[in-house]
């Protein structure tokens, strides 16, 4: 593991073994992870593309019930399967025009046998790099460190690997045990699932990397795909807070009454923050949400909560 000794803390096995230990443990039961069969695992990666897990359970075995094998379904009528996507609510369409097609690549150019490995799994129709590892650590465990979203948002949490896609394979490569990608990659990914989330639940779902996680030690949860919180304090979240808040005590209030009320150093026709114009900009957007509504009276502008 030298190429990643820089972000990886000195005991990685007991880094591994504390994950494997917790996915093992208790893990979210979905069907395809009780199932070591390449086809149907194939199916659930393709429909999980762009559905929630959830929604794609009912999705899968109702596939699966109509085409069993990829036989069946290399003989289906590929408008029956692209009208079962649909029905489905199964994102672009095209998915199932690739998985009827690989479906008959696997039957008449594979003799019915799925490539074990990503690189030949790519030779499928509709099969990227992701999917084909995919199939390759469920089905064969004989695939490489999934690098999803997730996973970068857990390694970028935990050990603090910048954001940079060599560097995240680089690490999720060298933090996998060697020929066990199956429960590896299932263990990562659950855990970018339920425990590190973008919003986290480290302690609820019992982390099992708390002990060695950067962000659980010093607070800070940002990731590549959660940037910073603004801060609160002079925020324009705040400021229509206090719009709301003011005008839920009065009936209403023209808005050079309502200025100062918002903001101590407000000035009508000053430029910036704190103007007249910035308190309309605000309003307006209120305005434009349905929660204020401003009204011509005589030549000033009333605010007033809409009812």
């Amino acid at each position: 593991m030298s190429e990643s000794a820089e972000y990886l803390p000195a005991d990685s096995g007991a880094v591994q073994q504390a994950l494997i230990e917790w996915y093992e443990d208790d893990h979210r039961d979905f069907p395809w992870r009780r199932t070591d069969d390449a086809y149907e695992i194939l199916v659930s990666e393709v429909m999980s593309q762009q559905t929630q897990l959830d929604r794609v359970v009912s999705a899968w075995e109702d596939f699966l019930d109509t085409w069993p094998t990829p036989e069946d379904l290399a003989a289906a009528d590929r408008a029956d399967v692209v009208g079962f996507w649909t029905d489905h609510s199964l994102g672009y369409n095209n998915r199932a025009k690739y998985l009827h097609e690989a479906a008959r690549q696997v039957v008449e150019e594979y003799d019915g046998e799925f490539p074990r490995d990503p690189e030949g799994l790519q030779e499928l129709m509709g099969v990227g790099p992701y999917t084909a590892n995919a199939v390759a650590s469920f089905a064969f465990d004989n695939g490489d460190a999934v690098v999803d979203t997730n996973v970068k948002r857990v390694l970028y949490r935990a050990f603090d690997v910048p954001d940079d896609d060599s560097a995240f394979e680089r690490v999720a490569r060298d933090l996998m045990p060697e020929g066990e990608s199956r429960v590896w990659n299932n263990a990562i990914m659950e855990l970018g699932g339920v425990a590190c989330e973008k919003t986290p639940s480290c302690d609820a779902a019992g982390c099992p990397w708390r002990q060695w996680c950067h962000a659980y030690e010093t607070g800070d949860f940002t990731a590549p795909d959660v940037p910073t919180q603004p801060e609160f304090e002079g925020s324009r979240r705040q400021m229509r807070g206090r719009v709301i808040s003011i005008l839920k005590d009065a009936a209403e209030l023209e808005i050079d009454d309502l200025g100062p009320r918002v903001r101590v150093d407000y000035v009508p026709d000053s430029d910036g923050e704190g103007s007249r114009e910035w308190l309309l900009g605000l309003l307006e957007d209120l305005e434009d949400d349905g929660l204020v509504e401003l009204v011509d009276d005589g030549g000033n502008t009333v605010a007033r909560l809409r009812r």
